[in-house]
């Protein structure tokens, strides 16, 4: 099985991120899923959620192992959850409902004190002059409402009068603005109860409670016997677990029964872990629940685990067995509501041309470039690595003439596309035509798009309709043309007005009167058999922007041209540069800027994407002049991947994202595509198998909730503990 490990990773001691995973900790879930026979790739989420859906995408996993706490918010935990659902993928653990339920502690005991749970009494509190505690027992406990891991939990969070738990509330709201908790304290042990769904044992997968037993030594000094923020992180080394707890038979029998309606009732999924709290005369209270327990090396999970046979390994592979079943992997069928999805690799073609005679030039001539756009052995060699390296299978697809019978007679899933295609001002669009009538996905911009961005001239007009500046131009055929009167001085710049990579563009491209002018756009007309393009020369700073995604694409940071010749006036990013760095250039990436100019180059660089219809990817050049001001020059939506050297391999880089992972993020768009059309091909050759869009979720569940709350209410409620005094109003 392909298996995505999805975790935040901990980085530091704070508190912030105390829930999330160490080093260990991934190391040892990652060890155990390939022990298992699967195969693994691991997904740190703590960065954007755009590129781990990117990244998702490309490996196309059967099951997702959740880990992931999210970072900030009362609806962390469901976060990933929600999003694995959202994109139609098996992953373990409980759904969003549960997981922003359960983080919720207030919630959590007021669904379950209407099911008869016992639970301390309590009062949630968001604002100081809310607080009520004159209704409950003292000594009392202040605990953040929306934290876990024992966070904001201390020797110091017990108030034993009503001042104290004023004085405390008040501080604990300072720094958890959400809301806390003020809860009855019951003096007595902290037992746990892991639960793993796959079990088979009387209970429903809950396993016997285990208790954490705090070394004698360190407890001298402790007043109030409670499991708390220090003894989890900096203290860890004095807290071992006792498996089973020792406490009786009877008593183990009932909390487990109890743990397994809570998980009922929660509707909770594969795993989990509930606390209760043990009084001195020997009465379990719940006190909350964590659907996304810790898994981290000696966590009770595993001591429970072990009195089922269970060892380290077994427990990974419970979690994934339940998760597989849940989701029926294994069932060729598509699950309700979701839409098609191939897992496991995909056959990916790459399309290229391959470059088989070295370009060549000096700082005044172009010598040979008739194959500067293909790419290198090594450069497509780094490519078919990196797109085999997300599990799929790779089919070289040469842009030759016999193209059109290979791809007709080969099965593909995508096309991973880099060929420039053959001749005219069309040729990068030949090859996603032939997809596209091939009903074929790939990857990049559609044809339209390549061949308008490929012609310079119609390419600027385009943005600059757009309300995007871009320097004055004009096209000339012969050289013979009159200049334009927009013109109104040198220097001017000539190219090439379909070409790429540099071609064409030497020093001597930068004229500084119209006798040069006419003479270089008679020299480009006759080498490449088209028209030449003028425009403005822009004397500032030069930058090129990479962008990755659809509708919304993602912006990297600019990367600076940074000519370093201080003695050349009008410097230009040439051929030449292109091919040998040399000393007169430098690469900064990112670029040393203040945020204002990052702000405009980002505007300039999104707007001018979605004017010209880019997908996939793109890197757009601009130029900026002496007042500030931002121009497009070009777009090239077919850019270079080679590893360390082309300019969307270092804008990549400057943004910390490896080689593997932008060809990840190129690919992942069309394996999207792939599986939209899969999902009208099976709606159209199935119609009458199609589903209704499931209930929402929280109405049906609220309506489970009520019924299963008012046949409780009906029953004969269950004999407890000296009954307390009544309750304060409960904040809903």
């Amino acid at each position: 099985m392909r298996i995505a490990l999805t975790y935040n990773l901990r980085l530091s001691d704070s508190e912030e991120e105390a829930e999330f995973d160490t080093q260990e900790t991934v190391n040892t879930l990652a060890g155990a899923i390939e022990r298992l026979g699967h195969r693994l790739e691991r997904f740190e989420v703590s960065g954007p959620a755009s590129r781990t859906v990117a990244r998702l995408e490309a490996y196309s996993p059967d099951l997702i192992f959740n880990t992931a706490e999210g970072r900030r918010g009362r609806f962390r935990e469901a976060f990933y959850p929600a999003l694995f659902d959202e994109l139609g993928f098996a992953y373990t653990g409980s759904d969003a409902y549960a997981l922003a339920l359960t983080l919720d502690k207030q919630l959590t005991k007021m669904i379950l004190s209407k099911h008869g749970i016992r639970t301390p009494g309590w009062q949630y509190v968001e604002k100081l002059n809310e607080l009520q505690p004159e209704n409950l027992r003292f000594p009392v406990i202040v605990k953040p409402n929306f934290e876990g891991s024992s966070k904001g939990i201390t020797q110091d969070s017990i108030a034993e009068t009503l001042e104290q738990v004023k004085e405390k509330v008040a501080k604990a709201l300072e720094k958890y603005p959400a809301g806390v908790l003020v809860e009855e304290y019951i003096s007595g042990r902290d037992l746990t109860v892991p639960f793993l769904a796959a079990v088979d044992n009387d209970y429903d997968g809950v396993l016997a409670p285990v208790e954490y037993v705090i070394d004698p030594e360190v407890s001298q000094g402790r007043k109030y016997a409670i499991y708390d923020y220090e003894l989890k992180t900096r203290r860890e080394k004095s807290v071992s677990v006792r498996a089973p707890a020792n406490i009786p038979a009877k008593m183990s029998e009932d909390i487990r029964k109890t743990a397994q309606k809570i998980l009922q009732v929660l509707d909770c999924r594969d795993l989990g872990r509930l606390d209760f709290r043990v009084s001195d005369a020997g009465v379990p209270y719940f006190l909350e629940i964590n659907a996304l327990p810790s898994l981290e090396p000696g966590a009770g999970i595993y001591a429970a685990a072990e009195l089922e046979g269970l060892h380290l390994d077994g427990v990974i592979n419970s979690i994934i067995q339940s998760a597989g079943k849940r989701h029926k992997i294994r069932d060729s069928k598509s699950r309700q509501g979701k839409p098609a999805r191939k897992t496991g690799p995909l056959r990916v073609g790459f399309s290229f041309n391959v470059k088989r005679v070295k370009p060549s030039a000096t700082a005044e001539i172009v010598q040979e470039d008739s194959e500067a756009e293909y790419d290198s052995p090594n450069t497509l060699q780094a490519i078919r690595e990196a797109i085999a390296s997300w599990g799929h299978e790779v089919i070289d697809l040469e842009a030759t003439a016999e193209l059109p019978t290979v791809l007709s007679s080969t099965p593909l899933d995508i096309v991973f596309n880099i060929a420039e295609g053959f001749k005219g001002r069309n040729r990068e669009s030949q090859v996603p035509a032939m997809l596209e009538l091939l009903d074929i996905p790939y990857t990049g911009s559609d044809p339209a798009t390549l061949s308008i961005a490929l012609d310079k001239a119609l390419a600027k007009k385009i943005v600059r309709q757009a309300g995007i500046l871009t320097p004055n131009f004009q096209l000339m055929v012969t050289g013979k043309e009159r200049l334009n009167k927009e013109f109104t001085s040198f220097p001017l710049i000539v190219k090439p007005v379909a070409e790429g990579s540099s071609k064409g563009v030497v020093t001597k491209s930068v004229c500084n009167s119209e006798a040069e002018l006419r003479d270089v756009v008679r020299e480009i007309a006759g080498k490449y058999q088209q028209p030449a393009l003028i425009e403005e020369y822009i004397g500032g700073r030069e930058f090129t922007v990479g962008l990755l995604g659809e509708r919304r694409p993602r912006v990297l940071p600019p990367m600076e041209i940074v000519f370093l010749d201080k003695a050349e006036k009008n410097p230009v990013y040439s051929f030449q540069h292109k091919l040998d760095w040399t000393d007169r250039i430098r690469y900064d990436a990112p670029a040393k800027i203040e945020p204002a100019l990052l702000e405009k180059l980002r505007t300039a660089a999104r707007n001018s994407f979605m004017a010209l219809g880019c997908r996939d990817v793109a890197r757009i050049d601009f130029r900026m002049d002496d007042k500030g001001r931002i121009y497009f020059i070009e777009c090239n939506p077919l850019p270079g991947l080679t590893p360390g050297w082309s300019d969307l391999v270092l804008i990549a880089q400057g943004a910390g994202m490896d080689y593997r992972t932008l060809i990840g993020e190129i690919m992942a768009p069309a394996i999207r595509r792939y599986k939209e059309r899969e999902a009208r091909r099976a709606q159209t050759e199935n119609p009458a198998g199609a589903h209704a869009p499931p209930l929402n979720k929280v109405v049906q569940r609220i309506e489970e909730q009520t019924a299963q709350a008012a046949a409780t209410a009906a029953a004969t409620a269950a004999p407890q503990e000296p009954t307390p005094p009544p309750r304060p109003e409960l904040k809903s």
